[in-house]
């Protein structure tokens, strides 16, 4: 993510010690609170073993309710006695593969794939190795229309169950909402993560995952890496950031454990990422190593509620972070190639006997100091049972080949992990309906009343953080002509956008004559002096301006472009389209404007909402799920969690 603000290892331990203090308070009153909602309790953590580390009674992902758990059972021990090793080893393998067909993709695909793999298509992809899991990405061209992703999942399923022993394949794929999306429109986009958080219900949290769910399962995916456990309490992280639901660990785990329920009650296995815990790194584990310095004390404090509450929901699978974290291991090892952290603390300590996956293998954090053919192998010897995305799968696949060969790895533990996969696919469905239809697409994927769910949920996550002289809302009445400018990020995947113009358009919607002009596309270093002198002068003689920001930095000049805006004396509205922290960049005497709001995120779903909060056709009710820090000490607060106006 671009614009990420750094700060001092002195901030982030300020606002960790803040936020672990908040949380050993509980739910206390005042504008510290984390954001309270009238849905049920926090799911209580999981149990710790009384003694030795192991615990007594380990917790088992859920299944659907009236399932032959025997047969699956003598089903699974059928298939894996019929399986060579190659079968079994590919079984332990999700990889992404080129094309929106199984086994016509355009001849670029084709290419890429030969390339990149050394097969065609997926169908090639299956019988070659056997792989038990594919991952769908928007860069792969595996996502066109809601129809054809149907019918690559359809093929796919057709080809894993041509083979000689008929295993489905697991689909699975990034749908956090927000700022990662790979399923983008007609599909129903829902509210991320952070927006969740300043909505604090645990039922729309819930509603929206099961909703989610329901869309992924018609398109025949039935995995999904969501949600984020991760608790933000590094504004700097670059990595994480609005992904997560906040920086308060109760309010993150309540969330996360109704994620889980959400959609699994919708037959598509949740994962909870990223173990044991990457909201504190100021280091993208995509191009580096991060390093948490947390304690063993503050990991179980901050860390671990929002795992502990997935695993009592009963997820799944969790996926692995590629990073240090020293205090629960030692060694220089990524988590995700770490027997302390993913058998010891995760399994015997918490108690966790489902599914584990890696992150994506073709991260830089997790290749650092092994080969691609040592690192699948490591990290099955930790504990991994999925072996994601490896960056050539023909190196990965023979190096866990050999390893078993040499006694290295043992048969019965490679057939350990197959077991928790098979049953994750039985729990969901998959050996009794592997397949989708253009049926179910069309009743469920981004139905009229998806999009109006997604809709009422989205208003109650706008949060209002200032409002001098109640200048909102605006009314068409007295601020009729209006201007929006700003930046215009680049839409996630799939989504509409610009943000200027979606904005303009809903504001047009609801009564106004509004004007678009983008002033960029990024956050650094923000418009050029020229577009700047062009947007001030197009606020002259408007009623109102709204003003959008994205990841301010220090030096950026977007500050000076709301600053520029507020001397002009027409009312300013400003939208922090990502990140709540812009507003620490905007005061001053004279130069902060009128009002400010955040939206988390700039996907069609949030602005739309933000547009009615502005207008007053809702009321902001968003509460800040991170503490807004001082641009000019950091050490203090500005904003508090829980912090958010209303009309």
């Amino acid at each position: 993510m671009e614009g990420v603000r750094v700060h001092t290892t002195t901030s982030r331990r300020a606002l960790l010690t803040a936020t672990l203090a908040a949380a050993a308070a509980g739910a206390t009153a005042g504008a510290c609170s984390a954001p309270t909602d009238s849905s049920p309790a926090p799911v209580a953590p999981a149990r710790r073993p009384a003694s030795g580390g192991a615990s007594a009674s380990p917790s088992r992902p859920t299944t659907q309710p009236g399932r032959d758990h025997e047969r699956d059972r003598r089903r699974i021990d059928e298939l894996i006695g019929r399986m060579t090793l190659d079968q079994k080893i590919g079984q332990l393998f999700v990889m992404r593969v080129y094309g929106d067909s199984a086994t016509h993709p355009d001849p670029a695909d084709v290419a890429a794939n030969r390339k990149d793999i050394g097969v065609d298509n997926a169908a090639e992809l299956i019988a070659k190795y056997h792989v038990g899991g594919v991952m769908y990405i928007g860069w792969a061209h595996n996502i066109r229309s809601p129809h054809q992703v149907a019918g690559l999942s359809n093929g796919i399923q057709k080809a894993a169950l041509a083979a000689s022993v008929p295993v489905p394949v697991l689909i699975s794929t990034d749908q956090e909402y927000g700022t990662v999306a790979r399923v983008g429109a007609p599909a129903t986009q829902f509210p991320g993560a952070m927006a969740l958080g300043a909505g604090g219900s645990a039922a729309d949290a819930r509603t929206a995952a099961r909703t989610a769910g329901a869309e992924l399962a018609a398109l025949g995916i039935r995995q999904d890496y969501a949600p984020i456990a991760d608790v933000n309490v590094n504004p700097a992280n670059p990595v994480i950031g609005v992904r997560s639901f906040g920086a308060d660990p109760k309010a993150v785990a309540r969330l996360v454990a109704a994620q889980v329920e959400g959609y699994q009650s919708a037959g598509v296995a949740a994962t909870a990422k990223h173990f044991p815990g990457h909201g504190d790194t100021s280091v993208d584990s995509h191009v580096g190593l991060p390093r948490i310095t947390h304690s063993r004390k503050e990991w179980e404090r901050l860390d671990a509620p929002p795992f502990r509450a997935a695993i009592e929901a009963g997820i799944d699978s969790i996926m692995t972070a590629h990073l240090l974290f020293p205090a629960l291991d030692p060694a220089d090892d990524p988590a995700t190639l770490s027997r302390p952290i993913l058998t010891g603390v995760l399994r015997e300590e918490l108690g966790y006997d489902g599914v584990v996956v890696t992150d994506s293998l073709g991260m830089q954090g997790v290749r650092k100091k092994y080969g691609d053919d040592r690192v699948p192998v490591l990290a099955l010897k930790a504990g991994v049972d999925q072996l994601l995305n490896p960056p050539k799968l023909s190196l990965a696949f023979e190096g866990v080949r050999k390893a078993v060969r040499s006694g290295e790895l043992d048969e019965d533990r490679i057939e350990r992990s197959l077991r928790r996969i098979l049953e994750l696919k039985a729990r969901r469905g998959l050996f009794d309906d592997p397949y989708t239809s253009d049926r179910a697409v069309n009743r469920t994927v981004g139905t009229r009343e998806h999009r109006a769910t997604a809709d009422r949920i989205a208003e109650r996550t706008t949060t209002l953080i200032t409002n001098r002289g109640g200048l909102l809302p605006l009314s068409p009445r007295r601020h009729r002509d209006l201007l929006v400018v700003g930046v215009d990020a680049a839409a996630p995947s799939g989504t509409g956008g610009p943000p200027t113009a979606v904005l303009t358009r809903a504001l047009s919607g609801l009564g106004f004559r509004a004007e678009a002009l983008p002033t960029g596309t990024g956050s650094s270093p923000g418009p050029s002096p020229e577009r700047i002198e062009a947007a001030v002068a197009a606020a002259r003689g408007r009623d109102a301006v709204i003003v959008t920001t994205y990841d301010m930095v220090a030096g950026s000049t977007q500050r000076t472009l709301v600053a520029r805006l507020v001397a002009t004396g027409v009312p300013v509205v400003h939208l922090a389209l990502s990140n709540p922290y812009d507003i620490a960049r905007l005061g001053g005497r004279g130069t902060a404007p009128g009002a400010s709001l955040a939206t988390y995120c700039w996907t069609d779903v949030e602005l739309r909402a933000a547009a009615r909060v502005i207008a007053g056709r809702a009321t902001p009710r968003g509460k800040l799920p991170v503490a807004v820090e001082r641009a000019d000490d950091p050490s203090r607060e500005l904003y508090p969690i829980g912090h958010g106006l209303t009309y």
